[in-house]
């Protein structure tokens, strides 16, 4: 009786031992492709002319940096200057709904969902020489980027960006107005 409970005991020791064995071999072998597929993806995206950077600044101001270095990011202190010089048209970036609730004091609406529709109407009266900066609200809204790189490719050389500009104006107290009077530039 004792030598056939040794011999159970004895498979089941067996059966234990080749599981383990089974799932550190599949555990190996699942490490093993992923560091290949790792390596042939690096080495694919090395040899592509157009291989994504593997470290990056994707920060707003980072992404607001054309190529030949110069940034079109505008700080707040430089916005809130050029506002009590009248030096610039502020742009704000967002829809008419948000715009209606609040913007900065002056700003016309160029929304960038109508762009092509209100471009012209918006700012047929400013030379291409004119200074605008635009902005929408949050860090993370690229809408006033891109209402500023589709003017720049229509001639408008003067344009920069207020990284979250309607919050950081609203924070720091400065002249804000509500309602839709801003939008129509002539009547």
């Amino acid at each position: 009786m004792f030598d056939g409970a040794k011999q159970v005991l004895v498979t089941v020791r067996d059966d234990a031992s080749r599981s383990r064995e089974a799932w550190l071999t599949a555990a190996w072998q699942l490490a093993a492709v992923l560091l290949m597929a790792a390596a042939l993806g690096l080495s694919s995206n090395q040899l592509r002319t157009t291989g994504l950077p593997l470290i990056g600044n994707w920060s707003p101001e980072a992404q607001l940096t054309m190529e030949s270095g110069d940034s079109l990011a505008i700080s707040l202190a430089d916005a809130e200057w050029t506002y009590y010089a009248h030096s610039a048209v502020f742009l704000d970036a967002r829809s008419p709904m948000l715009y209606d609730e609040g913007h900065i004091q002056g700003a016309l609406n160029l929304p960038w969902e109508e762009l092509d529709a209100r471009f012209v109407e918006t700012l047929q009266d400013f030379p291409v020489e004119t200074t605008f900066i635009t902005y929408c609200d949050g860090e993370g809204c690229s809408l006033s980027r891109e209402l500023a790189m589709a003017m720049l490719e229509r001639g408008y050389n003067e344009v920069r960006v207020l990284v979250n500009g309607w919050t950081l104006w609203q924070n720091k107290g400065l002249p804000v107005d509500k309602g839709l009077a801003a939008t129509l530039v002539s009547q």
